[in-house]
């Protein structure tokens, strides 16, 4: 097979994309990552990589620098022309010229061959943290959020329906809700969601009663939409947020 399957499991830290042309590498990176809660796409080569890159939404992508046909470092600089995905570089080699070719490609950080799980664990979670803090304060930056007509303040944590009337949410009602428009498209399960909404709380209110805040969002969207469904169950894996999601521009805090 060109392409390794994807694992879907009940942690959903996020969906990681692990390029590399030998197959012993793939497989122990993929199966590392997913025991420590990540999805994981694996691909052998460019060809592979840019198919799957063009299809599907990653949360990062760990790139091997020596690949047949495209290196590592032609592959990165094509996806920084239509994407801001982190990505860490794995490389073999360890001279100092190659990693700041690898940084000046677009690279946010590397790893040299041989390397342990452990430490390429400790990287991505870094880049992680660094890539999801910088996005969460261009949103709240942002301050209005849209969707399907709807309107979300997240000052002012207010949500406003097409028609142009408030909806009443709870605080963690909305925290839940700004949990699925910051993953809007992407299946998450229970746990993720947990995870997700909590980050953004300064309470605790998503120990055990994360599906009831569910049911009461979903009721209290679909009492506005005429039962139109923005968040869909997927059987088996969790919830999906089904809306393209944009920030309103010339917003700022």
């Amino acid at each position: 097979m060109d392409q390794d399957p994807i694992k879907t499991i009940a942690e959903d830290h996020g969906h990681i994309l692990v390029v590399d042309d030998d197959p012993q590498i793939r497989l122990l990176v993929s199966r590392f990552l997913q025991r420590h809660g990540y999805q994981v796409t694996g691909a052998p080569d460019g060809r592979v990589m840019m198919d799957v890159v063009a299809r599907t939404t990653f949360d990062l992508i760990v790139l091997d620098l020596m690949l047949p046909g495209r290196s590592g470092v032609e592959l990165c600089r094509d996806v920084r022309m239509t994407s801001q995905v982190p990505i860490v570089m794995l490389t073999a080699r360890s001279e100092e010229s190659d990693r700041i070719i690898g940084l000046e490609g677009g690279a946010d950080d590397y790893v040299t061959k041989p390397f342990s799980p452990r430490e390429l664990l400790a990287r991505i979670r870094a880049v992680l943290r660094r890539t999801r803090s910088r996005n969460a304060s261009e949103t709240r930056r942002s301050e209005i959020v849209m969707f399907d007509g709807w309107s979300m303040d997240l000052r002012r944590r207010e949500l406003q329906s097409p028609a142009g009337t408030l909806v009443d949410l709870s605080t963690g009602e909305f925290d839940l809700l700004v949990a699925f428009v910051e993953h809007a498209n992407r299946v998450l399960s229970r746990e993720a969601l947990m995870q997700f909404a909590k980050a953004r709380s300064s309470g605790d209110p998503f120990d055990r009663t994360i599906d009831v805040q569910i049911s009461r969002l979903r009721r209290k969207l679909e009492a506005v939409t005429n039962g139109s469904q923005l968040i869909k169950t997927v059987r088996g894996s969790g919830y999906v947020f089904a809306s393209d999601v944009r920030i309103r521009e010339g917003q700022s805090a």
